[in-house]
């Protein structure tokens, strides 16, 4: 029996023991996908938090998505694989001068993604995933002033979904997404001339430009499965393939490397191994701990996205 396998069962056994789910994003590791429980996008993942019944979440993704889980479940243990699995886009926008510009404009709608910190969240009127946004922003009405944040990619594109004007877009970015090059997928385009392009609206503009389909993470998915198409240059992290492949093992996909790392991956994702999942369910322990005040604050927020379907 190999390691990794003997690791997948304690993990399983461990679950049964502790009445834990296991969710993961699709950006994980392949063996972690195949134990979790749900596989999903941000706000797929933060429905799936919403409802379930387990005592412990162990939340397979980034630091900012147990974040939301716990918000979501005050009462539950929330643990992660390793608490150091940060994200660029929190870190680009600190909640300090978020309350600065609430002070000098109290009359904007903040808008915030949810790949940003818990703080930022309590700050805001409302959340919105690469999944919703557009419905998000076009749900607030039109004389009132909006400030998108954290991605300047994400951002410029809903604005050009829906045509807003008063809107002001922050400059965070996603250190995969915002780092693929147009001349790279044109090159994809030129090796594989039948291959149709879907990408993530956090890519630059120029990319967005030659996408056939732009969606959310499971939107891709979905899309490529239900399209005709066999050939696909995926603008996405690379972890996205598992779920492509089971959904449509026929078809071929085609990831295009950024200019950080000659890789399509995000290394805060790839920071959770096996061990780490199996040592969470084990010591409960790294524990999502967040005070009661800031939980009050960052839920309605969330339920407001939430909400818009």
């Amino acid at each position: 029996m190999s390691v990794a396998v003997s690791i997948a069962e304690e993990i399983q056994e461990l679950k049964h023991q502790r009445n834990a789910v296991l969710l993961a994003h699709h950006y994980q590791e392949a063996e972690i996908q195949e134990l979790a429980d749900f596989i999903g996008d941000s706000l797929e993942l933060a429905r799936k938090a919403q409802t379930t019944t387990a005592d412990v979440i162990l939340f397979a993704g980034v630091y900012f998505m147990a974040e939301t889980a716990k918000v979501l479940n005050p009462k539950k243990i929330v643990v992660v694989p390793d608490q150091n699995a940060g994200c660029s886009l929190v870190d680009s926008c600190p909640v300090e001068p978020i309350r600065a510009f609430k002070k000098l404009h109290p009359d904007h709608i903040i808008v915030s993604y949810i790949n940003t910190s818990v703080e930022v969240k309590a700050e805001s009127d409302i959340l919105c995933t690469s999944r919703n946004a557009v419905d998000v922003v076009r749900s607030i009405p039109a004389d009132k002033p909006v400030l998108f944040l954290p991605d300047v990619n994400l951002g410029n594109w809903v604005q050009k979904q829906t045509g807003r004007q008063n809107m002001r877009i922050w400059q965070g970015a996603c250190i995969v997404h915002a780092t693929f090059p147009a001349r790279r997928l044109a090159e994809a385009k030129s090796a594989h001339p039948t291959a149709v392009v879907v990408a993530h609206p956090e890519c630059p503009p120029a990319v967005l430009a030659m996408a056939d389909y732009i969606g959310s993470t499971s939107a891709l998915i979905t899309y490529c499965a239900q399209s005709d198409a066999q050939e696909f240059i995926v603008m996405t992290e690379s972890g996205v393939q598992y779920s492509l492949k089971k959904n449509s093992p026929e078809k071929s996909f085609y990831f295009v490397n950024n200019e950080n790392c000659n890789c399509s991956e995000c290394p805060y994702m790839k920071m959770n191994t096996l061990e780490k999942v199996r040592d969470a369910l084990l010591n409960l322990a790294p524990r999502v701990e967040l005070s009661a005040e800031i939980m009050e604050r960052a839920r309605l927020p969330i339920e407001r996205m939430l909400a818009i379907q």
